[in-house]
């Protein structure tokens, strides 16, 4: 899914201030408070959450706005700080998980938007300098030794209305402005998705039989109202407890329901519907913001972003909608008092499972890799930590519902305790490219 910003004109561009919200202060862009200056500090702020939290440690909430979308109101944000960060920055309709990515989010945007902190007593670094600091401690020596670091994100992605038919480059595409290409994944997580928004269908690839010029004419009617692109494609009803998997290359326009979406760390796009739902136009500045300066009006290459047969694939859903698999056995992780699916899988930069644990009951999950996770549900322990799932945040409070956890963590084994008598602990876990038991797509 795309990142929406745009530009600020000099009118707006005044600082953005961070509402005051009652309770414990830890973050907030471009809020320093607490912040853990030099690097001897850090590792020993690192060291000390590592070992107090037994190899786990507690995330603060990383909100982003986006001034080209409006807020669809699930990600359990207070009412009052969905314009926290002024309006002029846009309303928050993301919340990102274990990023050590900063978001491309135009220019007023604070360098830290979208890197995720850990907190740890009053303090807090983040998770970036933490994994650059000491990413053996955070991942383990083969991880950082073949993929330099953590390489992924997730977040929710919560908007009122859809968004416009648009693709991510591909690493070849990207290199040309110097970055890399964007896969993503989505899941629809039934505890997010209490009400559908305005169109919870989603516009991917193109119907097969589309040409290629009649693409490039929707692009040259750009400046004509609707370019009518959508009529090349097909909508598809979106189910909560699935997903889909979008790789590089494919366009799609994004229904209204609220989307846990692992994703790799990047943040190209290319928009390619030119009006949304009757009453947004999308400026041309959009369709090439990822695009070299030369070739902004060269329709043959603007065609070579897309991946032809994967658009045209008669076989789309066979090939790209997700059912969550059990992770092992059903019968043996139910007498164990859980169930464990995975619900993004076949990727090679990032796999995601679901982690439910029955009321009353206690377990130990063990993992091949380290992950960052959030707790979509319920409420008890895990490892050393309180674990709960928020019904409302204020802007700038600390939760109990986001985690990373190490490699030694995740692979000697963490305790899970469900302390509810009647409602199920709902885990959503993150992992880094190469986990070896991540299942991979049928054929």
């Amino acid at each position: 899914m795309l990142s929406c910003w745009r530009k600020i004109t000099i009118f707006e561009a005044y600082s953005s201030g961070v509402s005051e919200a009652v309770g414990f202060k830890i973050i907030g862009s471009g809020n320093t408070k607490g912040v853990v200056v030099n690097d001897q500090e850090k590792q020993q702020f690192f060291r000390q959450a590592l070992e107090q939290g037994e190899g786990i440690v507690r995330l603060a909430p990383t909100w982003v706005p986006r001034a080209f979308c409006v807020p669809g109101r699930r990600l359990r944000l207070h009412p009052n700080d969905l314009y926290a960060l002024g309006a002029h920055r846009g309303g928050i309709d993301e919340r990102w998980f274990s990023s050590t990515t900063p978001a491309d989010n135009g220019p007023l945007t604070p360098p830290d938007e979208g890197l995720s902190y850990i907190a740890f007593g009053d303090q807090k670094a983040t998770l970036r300098d933490g994994i650059g600091l000491m990413g053996e401690s955070f991942l383990g020596q083969a991880a950082m030794n073949q993929y330099g670091g953590w390489v992924m994100y997730s977040k929710f992605f919560d908007n009122m209305h859809p968004l416009p038919h648009h693709l991510h480059q591909s690493d070849e595409k990207a290199a040309d402005v110097g970055r890399v290409g964007k896969p993503e994944a989505y899941f629809f997580p039934p505890q997010y998705n209490f009400a559908n928004d305005t169109f919870p269908y989603t516009f991917f690839g193109l119907e097969p039989g589309t040409t290629q010029d009649q693409v490039i004419n929707c692009l040259k009617r750009w400046n004509e109202g609707d370019n009518k692109i959508l009529q090349l494609s097909k909508a598809y009803r979106l189910t909560p407890g699935t997903g889909w998997d979008v790789p590089p290359g494919i366009l799609h326009a994004p229904g209204t329901m609220c989307t846990y979406e692992p994703q790799r760390a990047s943040d190209v796009f290319s928009m390619w519907q030119s009006l949304i739902a009757d009453f947004q136009l999308v400026d041309w500045s959009y369709v090439v913001k990822d695009v070299p300066a030369d070739k902004h009006q060269d329709f043959a290459y603007l065609i070579s972003l897309l991946d032809w047969e994967a658009n045209v694939d008669p076989e789309f859903v066979n090939n790209h909608f997700t059912r969550p698999l059990p992770a092992r056995d059903a019968d043996e992780m139910h007498a164990d008092g859980y169930h464990e699916n995975w619900i993004t899988y076949g990727s090679a930069w990032y796999s995601a499972k679901e982690l439910t644990v029955y009321p009353g009951r206690r377990m130990t999950i063990t993992d091949p890799a380290g992950y960052g996770l959030i707790c979509v549900q319920g409420y008890g322990r895990f490892g050393s930590h309180p674990i709960s799932s928020p019904s409302l945040i204020r802007f700038g409070e600390m939760t109990e519902d986001e985690f990373f956890v190490t490699y030694q963590a995740a692979t000697q084994g963490v305790t899970v305790a469900n302390l509810s008598s009647s409602e199920p602990l709902v885990i959503l876990k993150h992992f880094n490219p190469g986990n070896p038991e991540m299942p991979q797509r049928s054929a």
